[in-house]
């Protein structure tokens, strides 16, 4: 898909604001407050049904009652349009979705573009909380798995009914029907994520090279790693910690707990790699999802970078673009030296 134009009325610190999108690549550049990364958010919302920055009623104007977000785009000779309209004063106070003359209240699956986004908080991706890592793993692939956003959900609510009945110091068979479904459903998550970590192994080092243009190894691991048994392994797990969480009241043993570790040069990342060696990796990461994503589900996303360039010198700069495909918005304060594509200045 490339996007051909970005319309915004009441979106944050935009009255109204079209946005004209003349080649692959488009770079936004402006001070700070000036409404670059609205513009983006208001693309990932029209194409993924939620905002990444906040709820529905954040996104509209200060002093506004609405908003709408209009995107045209092109994918070989089709063209297709999408509006998204937010009226809470309505009946409904949901948005409503217009594409291709068709209108949604909820962003359907099959309508959801995948999108790579970049955003300055996710530099937090490697000290962060184990949370995080597995939030952006499951997000990776739940766009191109649309049955592992009901897989989730499924694990989710088993695990909120037997965390409910270990508050209530229920054991043995009131936590043994909720461990069977936890053990299903965990291990089919946790062998999706063992794939997908897998996937961006095989080339993280060699696309942080790429960026780096530094000969430096760059590694990742789940830290679930049995491949054979996974939900019988579950289910023994969930039965030896059954004392312990009706102690804690919380379920302590599962996928909802796992992480992912990286390794630069051999040694934990987090002790050894600079700051902007970070970055780089966080960077390799995203431009591996655009290839993970694109192999996977057939689709090239649309790719979102905030404020990319900041702590990456001319040269990453470059060989952060010489890398990119698809279509492209990136955010930035200043325009990258050389840089020959299409750019729009927001003041």
């Amino acid at each position: 898909m490339q996007l051909t134009s970005v319309s915004v009325q009441h979106v944050r610190s935009h009255k109204a604001y079209r946005l004209r999108l003349d080649s692959w690549v488009t770079i936004l550049v402006g001070k700070n407050g000036t409404g670059k990364t609205s513009l983006l958010e208001a693309v990932y919302i029209a194409l993924r049904g939620s905002s990444f920055r906040g709820s529905d009623r954040e996104v509209v104007s200060v002093g506004a009652e609405w908003f709408r977000i209009d995107i045209e785009a092109r994918s070989g000779d089709s063209k297709q349009n999408r509006t998204v309209k937010y009226e809470p004063a309505k009946t409904s106070g949901k948005k409503q979705f217009v594409i291709n003359d068709r209108s949604y209240y909820r962003l359907p699956q099959a309508h959801k573009y995948p999108v790579v986004l970049f955003e300055p908080d996710d530099l937090r991706l490697l000290n962060g909380s184990p949370t995080r890592r597995r939030d952006w793993i499951d997000h990776s692939i739940i766009q191109y798995n649309s049955q592992y956003h009901t897989l989730r959900l499924r694990y989710e609510r088993a695990l909120k009914q037997r965390n409910n009945a270990l508050k209530q110091q229920m054991g043995g068979d009131a936590l043994f029907v909720w461990n069977v479904l936890l053990a299903q459903y965990g291990a089919q998550i946790i062998a999706a994520r063992q794939q997908a970590v897998t996937a961006f192994n095989d080339q993280l080092g060699v696309q942080y090279r790429k960026i780096s243009d530094i000969a430096d190894n760059v590694e990742m691991m789940y830290s679930f790693t049995d491949t054979e048994s996974i939900e019988q392994l579950l289910l023994s797990d969930l039965a030896a910690s059954e004392a312990r969480d009706l102690a804690l009241g919380f379920t302590s043993t599962g996928p909802h707990r796992h992480d992912i570790s990286f390794y630069f040069n051999n040694q934990p990342a987090l002790t050894v790699a600079s700051r902007g060696e970070v970055r780089s990796i966080v960077l390799a990461l995203k431009l591996l999802e655009i290839e993970v994503i694109t192999r996977e589900s057939g689709v090239a996303p649309v790719v979102l970078l905030d404020d990319v360039f900041s702590e990456l010198d001319e040269d990453r700069q470059r060989r952060l673009l010489e890398q990119t495909a698809g279509s492209m918005l990136i955010t930035s304060n200043s325009l990258p030296s050389g840089f020959a594509g299409n750019a729009v200045k927001l003041a």
